[in-house]
């Protein structure tokens, strides 16, 4: 096994969730903006695609090096080993980004490593001609920030948020790695009850089940690098077979979802059909001010409308305050809202014990996190 040097990346905000979800795997790792670096084997990329909740993408760093010329750009790509990761038949398209950099020019840069990647493929499978790209996939990206040039393959494939079972979803949709995010922030465990009353397409829910249930992400999918030879399928298999073993399914959970339009409810319904946790959650069509519960020491959480369209404003405000005073005897439960409205609070009636700022896509917005001061009692 070699080691391999590969980066978890993360929406603004994640970062340190992505890096303890790393070190939880058992790998130290390095967290800084956007991304969370670590040093690991072939089988990590296996085990960190399947089992990353809250990461976008994971990539392997080729190399990295400074780049202020287009000459300088092409030998030092070419200089790297690109022989330890492509085959000869290779499919391996080039994407690029460029920030504070002399190469500001992307499709330069683009073509500039493309041909120095062939140039060496060629020259390490003693071959001329063209080369075919008829074999397996290995996206290519050069991203250059301030003339630092980091070339990496991505093992990922299509985003980690993208877990394989949405059948269909609504206008809005949050993100999947956001909302294991959120799940994640609120240090909720399966034993408590949890709500969603703005559930939409079920994904707050859903990722709910699947932490309580300690099922992985990824595992109803595929990615780029199982067909990768130099991983080889007898660790895409034990890797696999680490998610069954680890899977608690028999684990009983109490999740409510709901939302105000009976359609969103019945999608969310196929989704956790598809996902195979339509048993561990009761969805139903309901306002958030008919919201009462018996129940104590739960966690709701939830991703409301913002208001952020003209003439919604005024009803998401009412919303608000609605919220408020259904939660406002819920002495034993914590409460989580994520909004971009900076009047949250004064809405709710009460001030959050913490907000973190977080980005729903490119929307700023706060997590408003409401604690319960009283504690279950020990079992």
């Amino acid at each position: 096994m070699k080691k391999l040097s590969l980066i978890a990346t993360s929406a603004m905000g994640l970062e340190a969730i992505v890096g303890k979800e790393v070190k939880d795997l058992g790998y130290d790792c390095q967290v800084e903006n956007g991304k969370v670096m670590f040093e690991a084997d072939e089988l990590a990329i296996c085990r960190s695609n399947l089992w990353l909740r809250t990461a976008d993408r994971i990539k392997i760093k080729v190399g990295e090096f400074q780049a202020k010329t287009f000459d300088e750009l092409f030998e030092k790509t070419k200089a790297l080993n690109w022989g330890d990761y492509l085959p000869v038949n290779a499919e391996f398209p080039v994407i690029g980004k460029s920030v504070k950099s002399t190469l500001h020019s992307v499709p330069d840069c683009q073509a500039i490593v493309k041909k120095a990647v062939v140039e060496k493929i060629k020259s390490h499978y003693k071959t001329e001609g063209w080369l075919s790209e008829t074999g397996p996939f290995y996206r290519i990206e050069v991203a250059l920030l301030k003339d630092i040039a980091t070339i990496t393959i991505d093992a990922s494939g299509a985003g980690l948020h993208k877990r394989g079972f949405r059948m269909d979803q609504g206008g809005a949709p949050i993100k999947e790695t956001l909302a294991a995010a959120l799940v994640l922030l609120t240090k909720w465990n399966p034993d408590r009850p949890f709500v969603d009353p703005f559930c939409g397409s079920g994904t707050i829910p859903l990722e709910a089940a699947m932490i309580g249930q300690n099922i992985a992400p990824g595992f109803n999918r595929d990615f780029a690098s199982e067909a990768w030879d130099w991983i080889g399928k007898d660790k895409w298999d034990l890797a696999r077979q680490e998610v069954e073993d680890k899977a608690k399914y028999d684990q009983p959970l109490d999740i409510q979802a709901s939302d105000i339009d009976h359609r969103m409810v019945n999608i969310a319904k196929e989704n956790a059909e598809e996902a195979g946790l339509s048993e561990s959650i009761q969805f139903k069509q309901m306002q958030v001010k008919d919201f009462t519960t018996t129940k104590e020491f739960g966690v709701i959480v939830g991703n409301p409308p913002y208001g952020e369209r003209l003439g919604e404003k005024r009803e998401v405000e009412q919303l608000y305050r609605e919220m408020g005073q259904a939660f406002s005897t819920l002495d034993t439960w914590s409460i989580y809202m994520l909004t971009s409205h900076e009047g949250f609070e004064e809405l709710y009636g009460k001030p959050a014990t913490k907000k973190r700022k977080l980005f729903n896509g490119f929307i700023k917005t706060d997590f408003y996190q409401y604690w319960s001061n009283v504690r279950p009692p020990r079992n």
